[in-house]
């Protein structure tokens, strides 16, 4: 896997979740923080690769303040937001529905008394339970009221769910337009959202777009069943990333 990692690395595209895979796992949201020595990893691999990036459900200003990676390219919210160079783009087919999603958001604020409620750059809003686990019913019945009164669409997560306009992007969507011309691209996530993504590098290599993909999970307590059979390696943990991209990074000398 590291051989073709650094078989061309102008023709290569590494693609990384953040939450779980660069940042261990926390209760609160606010509180997830890339691992030590995964910035300077990124560092030192970001212009030596053809593309580095984040793919990730956070947003693209949350992404460009806990990993200031002069070079990385960040998409956030699932491929609803990009940033290259420090230029954010949001998707077009997103913006009629950010009224939805502030109305929305004040609702849950209202109706969720003491939970988490997450506004995501007013593209989406997310509810978190992870600190209340026995209130994950009362969050799923909220969610499923609002999404269907604001018409919008609910994104399962991790402890959580996001209210998001009913729009067909998903991680998978993202690393499809950033592999877009390379050879070979990685993608390293541990979470049931990071599925899409490890499917569309499988299509990507199967349809000849792609040399080779490397699909890679990573392992917690929390990792989804469907995983193992999605990936081709697994890796412990955000240290795992770590430790695989920084041998990636020694062999590019």
């Amino acid at each position: 896997m590291i051989d073709a990692l650094v078989e061309r690395p102008p023709d290569t595209v590494i693609l990384l979740d953040y939450d779980g895979s660069l940042a261990p796992i926390v209760d609160h949201p606010d509180n997830a923080v890339a691992l030590p020595g995964a910035i300077e990893t990124l560092e030192q691999l970001v212009g030596r690769v053809g593309r580095l990036g984040v793919v990730s459900g956070r947003t693209v200003e949350f992404l460009a303040e806990r990993v200031p990676v002069p070079g990385l390219v960040l998409a956030g919210l699932y491929g609803m937001e990009f940033m290259v160079d420090g230029d954010r783009r949001v998707d077009p087919r997103v913006v009629p529905f950010e009224a939805a999603v502030a109305a929305a958001a004040a609702d849950a604020d209202t109706r969720l008394r003491g939970m988490v409620v997450e506004r995501k750059a007013g593209v989406s809003v997310t509810l978190h339970w992870r600190m209340s686990p026995d209130r994950e019913d009362e969050v799923l019945a909220v969610a499923a009221d609002l999404g269907r009164r604001h018409g919008l669409a609910q994104w399962r997560t991790r402890y959580a769910v996001e209210l998001r306009p009913p729009v067909a992007i998903d991680k998978g969507t993202a690393v499809d337009a950033l592999i877009s011309g390379y050879a070979f691209a990685a993608f390293a996530g541990d979470d049931i959202g990071d599925i899409p993504a490890f499917t569309a590098l499988a299509n990507a290599e199967g349809d000849g777009r792609l040399e080779r993909s490397i699909r890679i999970g990573v392992r917690s307590p929390e990792m989804p069943d469907a995983l193992p059979a999605a990936v081709d390696c697994l890796v412990d943990g955000p240290a795992g990333v770590v430790e695989l991209l920084a041998e990636v990074a020694r062999r590019l000398g």
